[in-house]
Order: structure tokens, then C-alpha cells, then sequence
């Protein structure tokens, strides 16, 4: 009985060490991880344990230099392509004042940062300058998007930003126009504009694709039969020709050689077209049909060279 009540003693003991970070922090990320603070080591937990620059971290209301004791409101924001929401940590090694906003609060382990008290965005958070020039304050700020999808996986996106408010009447003030609160940020916007397809634009363009091919090979299919269905007419002609009308009819040689330097050299033309057309890779339904017109031409020659060598015959005899 009593090693059982061990054995259960301890068990309870182990759920609560292991419970206790989530216990500590249930709605914001710990202070620290194995590799350090979070503000330093990053969400190492997230996104394979790697900032990203697909994530946009961003501070504005950011002065280039702090006047004493002067309470500034900044606002954190992240972008991404498509993880909207999540969360971010900002610490100034209690240089200042951080006063935690609306979906925010003060870390409990370390009470000089804040942290998202929620996944959120666009957080509003005060900080109060020091009250005597301590130098330039060093801020670092850690933001994480998720996909809420509840899970610590590679679809969750986190970045590092640091950036330096400078002391007052600093020398990084050149004019008035340095003055005026900025915009921090690091990461890639480039990245924020991945375009989402569309399933219906994706399927239209599939359908539109499919029509493509079927018209294309459609007129590939009827040309080329239109093709070959023309010359085996012409060679069925040349069989019926030769052996039921006794071949072509003579042509006098003052008649063919005239007749046969024109079709000859429309031939030439047209092969040396058709070879053209080949070599530059024009589209196949132009080359066909000067292919076909090439053939057409050397038949011409052909059957002026037939014709000038077939006997005479004389056929009005009576």
C-alpha cells in the first residue's frame, strides 16, 4: 500500500513539474526556453526552431531619441502571407517603463516586459522614458504568427527585432524632420503577397486547357487526313490512269519545257519556303499546307515530264 502511495505521489509530482510553464503563463509564451530568454533565442518552439523572414515584425510610434519621462505609445503589428494572428514579446531591460494595453500584459517572471495576453494583433503598448539620461535604451522584440492550428509546428512563423532609442539630444538627430515618431521593421515583405489561387480559376483555366488541346489536335487530326486522303486520290488517279486509260496524254515538247521551268521553279520556291518554315519553328498547320503546296508543285513537274515522254497517239482518225 505504501509503494503505491510512492509511485502515485510521485506521478503527481512529475504532472505538476510539467504542467507548470503552461500553468505559469496560460495565455502568453514563457519567459524563458532550453536556450534563454525568449526576446533573445526567439519562439524556438515554432516554425522549426528558425526566425523567418516571411513574418513582417513591426513597431511604430518608435522616437529616434526619448525625452525624459515622456510616456510614447507604440503599436506591435505582424504580417504575414497567411497566418493573421499570434504573438510578441517586447522588453527594454527596464530602461523604462513598459505598461502593458488591450490584449497585452506584463510578463510575470519578468514584470519590465509584456507580452500578448491572447493571440491577437496590432497591440498597444505605453512606455515612459527614464527620468535622467541613462544613453541610448536597447529594445528587442519578438513576434510569432500562427496558423491556429493549436499545434507548435513548421506553419507557425516568428522573427527578431532589435532596434536603439537614442538619449536625448543625441548626434543621430540631424534635423527636425528626425523628430517625428517612425516605423520599425524587419522581415521580407515581398512575401506578404503570395497570391491565393482560386479553386474555380483554377478549374476554368484546366477546362479552358482542355478545350485548347482538343481544338489543336483536332485540326492536327483533320488536316493530316485531309492530307493524306488527298494524295492517295491523286496516286488512286495515276493507277487508273495508267492502267485503264493507257497513261497521261502526250504533251509536245514546245509546249512542256515552258510548262515545265514554271512549275519547277514554283517547286523551288515552295520547298525552299517549306524548308524555311521547318528550320525557324513556325506552327505546324503553316507548314503543312506549304508542304502540301510544295508537293502539289513537284507533281505538276512530274506530270509535264511524263506527259512530253508518252507516244503520240492520234485519237480523230476516221
Amino acid at each position: 500500500m505504501q509503494r503505491r502511495l510512492r509511485n502515485f505521489s510521485l506521478m503527481l509530482v512529475l504532472s505538476l513539474m510539467l504542467a507548470a510553464p503552461a500553468l505559469g503563463s496560460p495565455n502568453g509564451p514563457p519567459w524563458e526556453n532550453s536556450g534563454g530568454i525568449i526576446v533573445e533565442t526567439g519562439c524556438t518552439c515554432h516554425g522549426g526552431g528558425a526566425p523567418s523572414t516571411e513574418v513582417v515584425v513591426s513597431i511604430s510610434g518608435v522616437p529616434r531619441a526619448y525625452n525624459l519621462s515622456e510616456t510614447y505609445e507604440f503599436t506591435v503589428s505582424l504580417q504575414h502571407a497567411s497566418n493573421e494572428i499570434g504573438g510578441f514579446v517586447l522588453y527594454d531591460y527596464n530602461s523604462g517603463t513598459l505598461t502593458a494595453g488591450e490584449g497585452s500584459q506584463q510578463v510575470e517572471e519578468e514584470p519590465g516586459a509584456v507580452s500578448q495576453s491572447a493571440p491577437g494583433n496590432d497591440w498597444v503598448v505605453s512606455w515612459t522614458a527614464p527620468a535622467e539620461n541613462i544613453g541610448p535604451v536597447d529594445f528587442q522584440l519578438v513576434g510569432n504568427a500562427v496558423n491556429g492550428n493549436e499545434v507548435f509546428d513548421e506553419g507557425d512563423k516568428w522573427n527578431i527585432l532589435s532596434f536603439i532609442i537614442s538619449e536625448p539630444g543625441s548626434a543621430a538627430i540631424v534635423s527636425e524632420e528626425d523628430i517625428s515618431l517612425r516605423t520599425i521593421s524587419v522581415g521580407d515583405y515581398d512575401s506578404l503577397f503570395v497570391a491565393e489561387e482560386d479553386p474555380e480559376a483554377v478549374e476554368a483555366e484546366r477546362q479552358e486547357g482542355i478545350a485548347h488541346n482538343f481544338f489543336t489536335n483536332g485540326n492536327l487530326y483533320y488536316w493530316s487526313t485531309l492530307s493524306l486522303i488527298i494524295v492517295a486520290a491523286v496516286l488512286q488517279g495515276e493507277f487508273y490512269e495508267r492502267k485503264f486509260a493507257g497513261g497521261p496524254p502526250h504533251l509536245d515538247k514546245s509546249l512542256a519545257i515552258p510548262q515545265g521551268v514554271r512549275r519547277g521553279f514554283v517547286a523551288a520556291a515552295f520547298a525552299i519556303l517549306f524548308a524555311f518554315m521547318i528550320e525557324d519553328g513556325q506552327p505546324w498547320g503553316y507548314a503543312l499546307v506549304v508542304g502540301m503546296l510544295t508537293l502539289w508543285a513537284i507533281y505538276g513537274v512530274y506530270r509535264t515530264i511524263i506527259q512530253a515522254r508518252a507516244p503520240k497517239t492520234y485519237t480523230d482518225l476516221i
